[in-house]
C-alpha cells in the first residue's frame, strides 16, 4: 500500500516564478500565476506490489489510490474513496472503462461510459466533487471558466450543473462542434450554466481563457477558476485508466503500448503521469488529425503553430496544445527558466524548436502519428466491416495509428474517447446507411438551447462574466 505522506504535497509552476501551492491550491487555481501549469513538485510512486494489486480493485478504488496519492493529507483515505466511488456510480459500466478485444493483441479501452458520452467525464465528474468539498469547507464560491472544442464543455456543465458553489461559463467555437456536443452544452437550464458560442476556431477560445488567467485584477475579481486540461487534478484523473487497462493486460509484469488520440495533449500526458508513477508503459502513440502540431513535433523537433483545419473529429482540431509544456518541463530535466523562455517565445512567435536533449526526452515514451480526413473515415469503415466495431471519428484517428505500429507480442490499447453517437454526421458519411444513436443524446433532440453568441474578444468576455457573476 502507499505509505501516506507526511504534510500536504506540494505543485510547482512549469515557468518556476509562482510559489509552490498544496494541491486544495492547484486544484481552485487552475493557471499557476507566472502563466506556468502545475506540477507535484515530487513523483508519487507506486511499487510492482501495489501496482499488481489494483487487478483486484474497482475502478473507483484504484482511482482513489492514486488520487490520495497526489492530495496527500488534503483527502483522507476514506474521502478519496468516497468521492470516486460517487463519481463513478454515474457510468452505465461497471468496470467504468472497459476494454473491448479487437484481435489477439489489439484493444480498444471504452472511456465514453460516463453521462456526456466521452472520456472528459471520467475527470470531470471527479472534479465537481473535489470542488465541492473544498469550497463547501471554505465557504466560497468561484466562477469557472472554460474552453471547449467539443466534449470539455458538455461534461463540465454536466458535473457543475446545480452547484451551489460554482458558476460555470463554457466558450466555445461556433459551427465547430457537433451538434450532439453543443447540445450537452446548451440544454441543461440550470441558472449556474452559462454558454458562449465564440467567433472563431478553439485555439481561440482557449486563448481568450489563458488571458483571463493571466489577468490578475479580473481572476480575483470573479474569483476566477479553470477546469480545461491545465488543471492539474484532471490530468491525475485521467491517469488512473492507464492503470487499470495495463493491469488487466498483466501489468506491471508485462508492459502495454498506448495510442491516445489528442488535440490538447492531457490525455497523452496523462500517460506520462502514470509512467512517472510506476506504470511500465512501452511507449504512447500520440495520433492527431490534420491538425497535427503534436506530431509534426515529435517527429521534426518543431513545435509550430499551423492554419486550423475543420475535421470530423472536432475536438482535435486544435493547433496549440496546453499541455506540452508539462512534457517539455520535464523532458527538459525540469528547467523552469528555459520552459518559461520557450513558451513565452512561442506565445509571441507561433513556433518552437525543441532542444536537442529535449526532442531524445520525449521521444522515450512518445511518438507521432498525423492521420488524414479520408483515412480517418476509411477506418471508420473498415473496423464495423472487419470488427462490427462502431467508432467516432476521433477513436477511428487512433486505430489508423495504431494500425501502422508493426505487430508484436506487445498489447497496444487504443484509447477510445467518445461514441459514435456524438457525431452521427460523420458516422453517415463514413459508413452509409449506418445509425449512430443512445438514449441520451435523443434526449437531447428538439430541446430548447441556451447560448449567447459573442465575438472572440477578451473584452467582450470579460464584460460577460462580471455580469453574469454579480447575477
Amino acid at each position: 500500500m502507499l505509505q501516506p505522506l507526511r504534510g500536504p504535497v506540494q505543485y510547482i509552476s512549469t515557468r518556476g516564478a509562482a510559489a509552490p501551492v498544496a494541491f486544495e491550491g492547484a486544484l481552485l487555481a487552475g493557471l499557476a500565476p507566472d502563466g506556468g501549469l502545475y506540477v507535484p513538485q515530487v513523483w508519487p510512486h507506486f511499487s510492482e506490489a501495489e501496482i499488481a494489486a489494483f487487478a483486484g480493485m474497482s475502478y473507483a478504488q484504484v482511482a482513489a489510490r492514486v488520487l490520495k496519492a497526489f492530495a496527500g493529507d488534503s483527502l483522507s483515505e476514506a474521502q478519496a474513496l468516497a468521492l470516486c466511488v460517487d463519481a463513478y456510480a454515474t457510468f452505465d459500466h461497471p468496470a467504468a472503462a472497459p476494454l473491448v478485444q479487437l484481435d489477439a493483441n489489439r484493444w480498444l479501452l471504452e472511456l465514453f461510459r460516463g453521462p456526456t458520452l466521452a472520456f472528459k467525464d471520467v475527470a470531470m465528474q471527479m472534479l465537481a466533487r473535489l470542488y465541492d468539498k473544498v469550497l463547501g469547507e471554505r465557504g466560497e464560491r468561484m466562477t469557472i471558466v472554460a474552453a471547449t472544442s467539443g466534449d470539455t464543455g458538455g461534461a463540465a456543465v454536466e458535473a457543475f450543473r446545480g452547484a451551489k458553489h460554482v458558476r460555470l461559463v463554457i466558450l466555445f467555437p461556433d459551427g465547430r462542434i457537433s451538434d450532439v456536443q453543443r447540445r450537452f452544452m446548451t440544454t441543461p437550464t440550470d441558472a449556474n450554466i452559462a454558454c458562449l458560442s465564440v467567433s472563431g476556431d478553439f485555439d481561440d477560445c482557449q486563448s481568450i481563457v489563458k488571458g483571463l488567467f493571466r489577468d490578475t485584477a479580473f481572476k480575483d475579481e470573479v474569483a476566477l477558476s479553470g477546469v480545461n486540461s491545465i488543471n492539474w487534478a484532471r490530468i491525475a484523473a485521467q491517469s488512473v485508466y492507464y492503470f487499470t487497462a495495463a493491469v488487466a493486460l498483466g501489468a506491471p509484469g508485462r508492459k502495454v503500448r498506448f495510442v491516445t488520440p489528442t488535440g490538447n495533449f492531457g490525455d497523452a500526458f496523462a500517460g506520462h503521469v502514470a509512467a512517472q508513477m510506476g506504470l511500465p508503459i512501452d511507449g504512447i502513440t500520440i495520433a492527431t488529425n490534420a491538425n497535427d502540431i503534436l506530431a509534426r513535433a515529435v517527429t521534426t523537433g518543431r513545435y509550430a503553430r499551423g492554419e486550423g483545419v475543420a475535421t470530423s473529429s472536432p475536438a482535435m482540431d486544435i493547433q496549440v496544445a496546453s499541455n506540452f509544456e508539462r512534457l517539455f518541463f520535464e523532458a527538459s530535466g525540469r528547467d523552469a527558466a528555459l520552459t518559461a523562455s520557450a513558451f513565452e517565445g512561442f506565445a509571441a512567435t507561433g513556433a518552437l524548436e525543441l532542444p536537442h536533449a529535449v526532442l531524445t526526452a520525449i521521444r522515450l515514451r512518445f511518438d507521432g502519428e498525423a492521420v488524414s480526413e479520408a483515412q480517418t473515415l476509411a477506418t471508420m469503415a473498415d473496423y464495423w466491416r472487419r470488427t462490427g466495431e462502431l467508432v467516432d471519428p476521433h477513436t477511428a484517428v487512433g486505430l489508423a495509428a495504431a494500425d501502422r505500429i508493426a505487430p508484436s507480442d506487445t498489447p497496444v490499447v487504443t484509447l477510445s474517447t467518445a461514441s459514435p453517437a456524438k457525431f452521427p454526421e460523420a458516422v453517415a458519411a463514413a459508413i452509409p446507411g449506418v445509425i449512430a444513436a443512445h438514449a441520451r443524446a435523443d434526449r437531447l433532440s428538439g430541446l430548447p438551447e441556451r447560448m449567447t453568441p459573442i465575438a472572440a474578444d477578451a473584452e467582450a468576455v470579460k464584460a460577460f462574466i462580471r455580469e453574469f457573476a454579480r447575477a
